[in-house]
């Protein structure tokens, strides 16, 4: 085979074959002692909140809206019948509306496997079926667990300006919010430095979380006790009376639910392991690679520090990535 040797310039033959550039991680500091402790107790407190929560509600599984628990004015009903054979038949009633469930609500079986008449199965309520009593003292308790550890957070969070920086949204938030749907949809999550930085729709979220659901389900709390019409019957007159209180109650725990849900799902999807571990050591790692671009304002991101030991890869000749507003 002959070659043309001609036709090559000295830069074509001397010019070195490009590689790609290995991607760097690093792992940052990420979530502070006191925020991890509080999303801990948070957890607990809710999740035993919550079971609880159906325990009480068990006793009288029906919701009602205004002042009065009138029979036949329930806009939720959790309810058993026998069939033509005996069998119990477990319903449930949403206004007009009546489906059966057999086995999960209205009736299911006890720790015998007999089909009993309940409107929460026993497998979901503690401290155990049919115990009212300790079920109210559970949910007491650890509603003031609750309280006491949002008030915390929020004093934390304003101290250290957590809530101005990380959750408040900017104007750039609001303007790239179609984008962070869109992106939602796609089951598409930042990377890099961005990764550290909420969008949009996670502040929106926790903001609500926060002042909506929080706020709201501890003054309904209070408002369907009768020990408290004196001091929040302005409140209790506003939503509509102690049933209306109670149904609003019972819709947030449940909202509460949806948002758990939904933030496990993105825990998941986004990496577990990472995710677990930044909210259990406050250590959590990021790729930066060629394609990255850190679309995140230093001023409006709580401080992360690069823990240099734990670094990967390292290329020092690297140009730094870009570094820009978030999404327009």
């Amino acid at each position: 085979m002959v070659v043309n040797t001609e036709s090559l310039t000295v830069a074509d033959i001397d010019a070195p074959t490009p590689e790609p550039r290995a991607s760097s991680r690093q792992v940052v500091y990420r979530h502070a002692l006191p925020i991890r402790i509080m999303h801990w107790i948070n957890v607990i407190a809710l999740t035993l909140m919550f079971f609880s929560g159906l325990q009480i509600f068990n006793a009288h599984p029906n919701l009602y809206w205004g002042n009065r628990s009138d029979k036949g004015k329930e806009i939720l009903s959790l309810a058993a019948h026998q069939d033509a054979t005996g069998s119990l038949v477990g319903t449930t009633r949403i206004g007009h509306h009546e489906f059966t469930t057999t086995g999960v609500l209205g009736v299911s079986k006890d720790g015998n496997g007999m089909p009993t008449v309940r409107g929460f199965p026993s497998w979901i309520t503690v401290p155990g079926p049919g115990w009212l009593a300790m079920g109210r003292r559970w949910h007491f308790f650890f509603a003031w667990v609750f309280v006491l550890n949002g008030l915390c957070y929020v004093g934390y969070s304003l101290a250290k300006r957590h809530l101005q920086h990380d959750l408040w949204p900017t104007g750039a938030d609001w303007r790239g919010i179609g984008r962070s749907i869109i992106e939602h949809i796609r089951f598409k999550h930042p990377h890099g430095a961005e990764a550290l930085r909420y969008n949009i729709l996670q502040r929106l979220a926790y903001l609500t979380v926060i002042f909506v659901f929080g706020v709201g389900i501890v003054l309904m709390g209070l408002a369907m006790s009768p020990r408290m019409d004196a001091v929040l019957s302005p409140l209790v007159e506003a939503v509509g009376g102690r049933q209306s209180a109670r149904t609003i109650h019972f819709i947030i725990a449940w909202a509460f639910v949806a948002f758990v849900l939904i933030h496990l799902f993105e825990v998941l999807i986004s990496g577990v392991f990472n995710q677990l571990r930044g909210m259990i050591t406050g250590y959590y790692r990021i790729d930066s690679g060629e394609a990255d671009t850190v679309r995140i304002h230093p001023a409006e991101v709580e401080t992360a520090r690069v823990d240099t030991h734990e670094v990967d890869e390292v290329t020092p000749d690297a140009p730094a990535a870009t570094e820009e507003r978030p999404h327009d």
